[in-house]
């Protein structure tokens, strides 16, 4: 269900815990074969869909691949009693005019009285980015070039829902990269399915050489048969198969599966912001691209 999808409910006690499960992953990730394909596409191999972000600035982009999600308070705090209510207004997502695509959370504007899920008025605006509908893979690669906002009370994110029909967390979800409040140079990259979600989502975190805002990285997940792979400016660091799961039968992730980008503000897990928080704070994407098989 798209409106509590992202069912990341991270408490302090759940981090802990979901922190030994990460540290449980990269213990495993060391066993089994080796990835098929991890590292960046082979010289010559075209994406069967991309996303370039071209335009004039000011514009939004392509209505043919990107559905713009809104609101809060119908979409309950989108699952993690978040604060910003999602438009569709060219303040929150267009493209900048030098083939770039900026997102970008802003506290919400003076007797707006957006409805909000946890509060009577949502503080903040922002927007979530979907191709569901339009554009899936199936089995492939996945590559956002992007950099990142950081700061108190932030969850920038890059990630992929499957289009199997079944409520979440059946569903499944990749989360390819997300960004928490005061860490800005740890990337987390987390799998949720059937019997593995919120606080028991199976992951690892990868750490950056400088705050993810100040340069482009490349987030990327391969995903093949019964394998998915993340990884960073093309090195892998975790692998996950469906012998790590609690049940290898609740391996949920052989299906298309379409994207979503986006700049949360409070919630869970990075929990309110304050007067630190960067105001605009902006996902700048140089481009998405998809690889292999899949719908587009």
């Amino acid at each position: 269900m798209k409106g509590r999808a992202r069912g990341r409910i991270w408490a302090t006690n759940a981090r802990r815990r979901a922190a030994l499960l990460l540290v449980l992953g990269g213990l495993l990730s060391g066993c089994g074969p080796a990835p098929a394909h991890t590292g960046p596409p082979g010289a010559g191999e075209e994406p069967f869909w991309q996303a370039e972000f071209d335009g004039v600035a000011a514009t939004r982009p392509s209505e043919g691949s990107w559905t713009t999600e809104t609101g809060n308070r119908d979409a309950e705090g989108w699952g993690n009693n978040e604060l910003q209510y999602y438009t569709d207004d060219a303040a929150n997502s267009a493209l900048d005019g030098a083939g770039h695509l900026v997102i970008s959370a802003r506290p919400a504007p003076v007797g707006s009285e957006l409805p909000c899920y946890t509060q009577e008025f949502c503080t903040w605006t922002s927007a979530r980015l979907t191709t569901a509908g339009k554009i899936a893979l199936t089995h492939g690669r996945v590559e956002v070039r992007a950099k990142l906002p950081t700061g108190t009370g932030l969850l920038p994110a890059i990630w992929m829902l499957g289009d199997n029909g079944v409520e979440w967390p059946g569903q499944g979800e990749i989360d390819i990269c997300e960004v928490v409040g005061g860490e800005p140079r740890t990337v987390y990259g987390t799998a949720h399915g059937p019997t593995y979600f919120n606080e028991d989502g199976i992951g690892r975190s990868a750490t950056l050489s400088a705050d993810a805002s100040q340069a482009f990285h490349t987030y990327a997940v391969d995903k093949q048969p019964r394998r998915i792979t993340w990884s960073v400016d093309g090195e892998p660091y975790f692998t996950l198969t469906p012998s790590k799961l609690p049940a290898p039968r609740d391996w949920v992730f052989e299906q298309d599966m379409h994207l979503l980008l986006d700049v949360a503000v409070g919630g869970d897990w990075p929990g309110p912001p304050d007067g630190s928080t960067p105001s605009p704070a902006t996902m700048t994407v140089d481009y998405v691209r998809f690889y292999g098989e899949g719908r587009a």
